[in-house]
């Protein structure tokens, strides 16, 4: 009976199992996913809201371009950051890490544990660097499962956002004169992100992912390992510099003045502003550039080394656009108030956390974007908490959850980390699937009897 268990692999691989069939037979390209989900809104905004099929495709059309700048955040974003992760000085602290295990075991629960620490650095740069070390610990270990080490390394980048503080709710409550301020008040983080609710939360969650990515064990026969080598290539000296240009094209001189010039910036903001109070996207984004002019030393280095990462955002730039016409078809409709409200009509101050958490993961489907999405949830979910005298910071924490745990089957963030390993949606979206599935057994009980104890 025993090598028969063993055969087929622990209870939460044959669970596993269930989820990563679905995805092999339904799931398709993550860009298909998006015009699938278009299609979907186009018709369910015409059902539930009476808007015509003209003026749902001007929403759409208005949508289109709703989302350029942030797009154009997020891809230069995720270029930025695989270039320093993906550094020569990086790669060699990612093989010297990934050393230190001996067992699968202690190989997963060390990239978990690396994957919720990068996070609290910057998500764009989790997504990319977790998988490089998910690849070298394949080098180092066999019997890992790869496909579950990409999507547990990727889960702890989507929960590292509910404690970290550059979650774009939490920034954004946290500033002044933001657009609720009139109703809520500035709240700092200290009040929604780090308040012993969330935390308690968070923690179970992390925990619980972890034993949960341990104990998914497949048989032997059925493991997948990541079998490419990856490309270590060393810096060449460069050749002889014969003209002026060549010489200022491989110039360590002109990169380290750019370089100083940043850190001084930096230095200053966070002066001026504290450490929090600094880290808006664009903040983050020109540190990581700052970063990789230290990184790579010359100025032919450094711009080769973000052609070669160029690729990573391709799809993301592509997508956003879309993503931003299915926000303009819930917001320009009114679909996207009609299934908040609809949910919330149910709602009491006990429970309107859960209602919070449950609403922010179905709308997170459709607009996959947390402040995107907060501009069309934020004013209903706060209307509705103030009229039944619900707490405001745990109904905030509750939406930041149910938008960060519904990016496990909303594929666009994970396509930078596929692109790095080379793998398609399919391959990890049922492992994905998997922990959601679990996540929001836990978070929903959570939030409703967490609060009790404080």
């Amino acid at each position: 009976m025993e090598n028969t268990a063993k055969s087929k692999g622990s209870i939460f691989w044959r669970i596993s199992k269930k989820f990563q069939f679905a995805a092999d037979k339904i799931i398709p390209d993550s860009f298909v996913f998006c015009l699938i989900l278009t299609f979907i809104v186009f018709a369910l905004g015409m059902v539930f809201t009476g808007t015509g099929p003209l003026a749902m495709i001007q929403h759409w059309y208005d949508g289109f371009w709703s989302q350029m700048t942030f797009a154009f955040q997020m891809s230069f974003m995720v270029v930025t950051c695989a270039a320093a992760a993906k550094a020569r000085q990086v790669k060699k602290v990612l093989v010297w890490i990934a050393k230190i295990p001996k067992t699968p075991v202690s190989a997963m629960i060390l990239l978990m544990m690396f994957g919720y620490v990068s996070s609290f650095v910057n998500w764009a740069f989790c997504t990319v660097v977790t998988p490089i070390l998910a690849m070298q610990l394949s080098k180092q270990i066999k019997g890992l499962h790869f496909p579950m080490m990409i999507a547990a390394g990727y889960s702890t980048m989507i929960l590292g956002q509910c404690l970290g503080p550059s979650a774009s709710v939490y920034a954004l409550l946290a500033t002044d004169k933001h657009f609720l301020a009139d109703k809520i008040g500035v709240l700092s983080q200290s009040v929604t992100v780090y308040n012993p609710v969330n935390v308690t939360m968070f923690a179970i969650l992390a925990i619980f992912t972890m034993v949960l990515s341990v104990m998914t064990i497949p048989p032997k026969d059925e493991i997948v390992e990541f079998k490419t080598a990856l490309d270590d290539v060393e810096d060449t000296e460069d050749e002889e510099k014969i003209t002026l240009a060549d010489k200022m094209n491989g110039s360590k001189i002109i990169m380290y003045l750019v370089g100083i010039a940043g850190v001084i910036v930096i230095a200053n903001t966070f002066m001026k502003k504290g450490f929090l109070g600094a880290l808006n996207i664009n903040f983050v984004i020109f540190i990581f550039v700052i970063l990789n002019t230290f990184l790579y030393s010359s100025p032919r280095k450094f711009v080769e080394a973000y052609k070669d990462n160029m690729k990573l955002c391709t799809e993301i730039m592509m997508q956003f656009p879309f993503y931003g016409g299915i926000a303009g078809m819930m917001t320009g409709s009114g679909f996207g108030a009609v299934i908040v409200a609809a949910i919330l009509k149910v709602a009491s101050a006990a429970t309107m956390p859960l209602w919070s958490y449950i609403s922010a993961s179905v709308v997170n489907l459709f607009i996959p974007s947390q402040g995107g999405q907060w501009i069309v949830q934020g004013p209903l979910l706060v209307d509705a908490a103030q009229s039944i005298n619900a707490n405001i910071p745990h109904v905030v924490n509750a939406f930041v959850y149910g938008d960060e745990a519904t990016n496990l089957l909303q594929p666009l963030y994970v396509i930078p980390a596929l692109s790095v390993v080379g793998m398609k949606l399919k391959n990890v979206w049922g492992f994905m699937a998997f922990i959601w599935f679990f996540w929001a057994i836990i978070t929903m009980l959570g939030l409703y009897f967490i609060p009790m104890f404080f």
